[in-house]
């Protein structure tokens, strides 16, 4: 494999998993597999497991795999993270056969419901998991030298991926371009749902770098990590509901960047709930 010249836009005409109106009765499977390309795979969690719902990555490179967030559960019996992970490396080593294959774990930040199921990893063998806490991240990345740089992950094949520091929503946030499918993937820094903001200021100016970011590289869908949101514009789901039968797709565009920041110079210093189409600015001051 070898990235060159501009990525495909596939469409992403999928219907996730949205949960069931009896938890207890779901017929989903603990997660939901989709192959976007033979080396690039998006996972969501059960709602009826976790009402987050988390949507993880797991990107295949010709010198090693990364798996971006580990979703909302720790325990394997209903979680089956490493399992699954490991049955999809193994598919991809039977048309790509070569010897230990590594696994890089990486986070879009440290809230639970990224991270949860790490320990599943922690003994798997020829894998590197790194923490998604400030300390631990910004040294890998080197954020905690340069926090404006664009780090670099390499996954052979001519795919590396180009990773940002993005806080506001966390300070630890971090967002992911992967220049095989054209990917920015924004963690819970933008997605269609309630964009919970930590810190203000910060948040203007991670949106001001993203827009930046895109008029220079091509994106062919901005991915978050949920969907909260309806159908209807403005419109979100209650907070913890584990039935959503009329989501909205996962992708995002980089022209909802630009409507954020509107919004955002809209508010200036005094920011409040402010509902756009697909998502909702939430500042938690």
């Amino acid at each position: 494999m070898a990235a060159a010249g501009a990525p495909i836009a596939r469409p992403l005409d999928v219907r996730w998993i949205h949960g069931s109106p009896s938890a207890k009765h779901n017929t989903d499977p603990d997660i939901q597999v989709h192959e976007y390309d033979e080396h690039t795979v998006i996972l969501r969690q059960n709602k009826a497991i976790n009402y987050e719902a988390p949507f993880l990555f797991l990107l295949f490179g010709a010198e090693r795999a990364v798996l971006i967030d580990t979703g909302a559960t720790t325990e394997a019996e209903y979680f089956p993270l490493r399992a699954t992970v490991d049955e999809l490396v193994a598919k991809w080593l039977a048309h790509n056969p070569r010897d230990d294959y590594p696994l890089l774990v990486l986070h879009t930040h440290p809230h639970r419901d990224h991270i949860a199921g790490d320990g599943q990893f922690a003994d798997r063998p020829l894998t590197t998991l790194i923490g998604a806490d400030l300390p631990t991240a910004w040294a890998y990345f080197g954020f905690d030298r340069d926090a404006e740089a664009t780090a670099r992950v390499d996954l052979g094949g001519g795919r590396v991926l180009e990773c940002l520091a993005t806080p506001g929503h966390h300070e630890a946030a971090v967002t992911y371009y992967d220049p095989w499918t054209g990917f920015l993937l924004t963690g819970d820094t933008v997605y269609p749902g309630r964009l919970y903001i930590n810190d203000w200021p910060t948040f203007g100016r991670t949106v001001e770098r993203l827009i930046e970011f895109t008029e220079n590289h091509p994106v062919t869908h901005v991915l978050g990590c949920h969907i909260e949101m309806t159908r209807d514009p403005g419109v979100d789901y209650p907070i913890r509901a584990t039935y959503q039968p009329d989501e909205p797709p996962l992708q995002l565009t980089p022209a909802h960047l630009h409507r954020i920041r509107a919004a955002v110079a809209q508010l200036g210093d005094r920011p409040r709930l402010y509902p756009l189409d697909d998502l909702i600015l939430w500042p938690n001051e």
